[in-house]
């Protein structure tokens, strides 16, 4: 369930998110947008679509796992492109897929 105070009652305008005949790119972005719209951080949205490979990592340290953990109970990640370079034109990233 999806709750918005700015979009109030017509939240169900934005659905859907994406649809099919959507290129891959435009699903991802549309995803994006959707979770920085919503007041996530861009980096926190990117680690919610694209999570390291944490499940098993022995090396990880145990927050990020957690971190990891509950976003995977939300989402599940996305299947796309190796590499991804973002930018909200304040802050630039990269990250690869696992």
């Amino acid at each position: 369930s999806v709750d918005s105070e700015l979009f109030g009652n017509d939240i169900s305008k934005l659905w859907p998110i994406s649809y099919e005949g959507q290129s891959d790119t435009a699903c991802f972005d549309n995803a994006l947008e959707f979770l920085t719209q919503g007041g996530y951080s861009l980096a926190h949205a990117m680690m919610m679509l694209i999570p390291e490979a944490w499940a098993g990592n022995k090396l990880m340290d145990q927050d990020r796992k957690a971190f990891y953990e509950y976003h995977a109970a939300l989402m599940e990640p996305w299947d796309g492109p190796a590499a991804v370079a973002f930018t909200d034109g304040r802050q630039i990233g990269a990250t690869l897929d696992r």
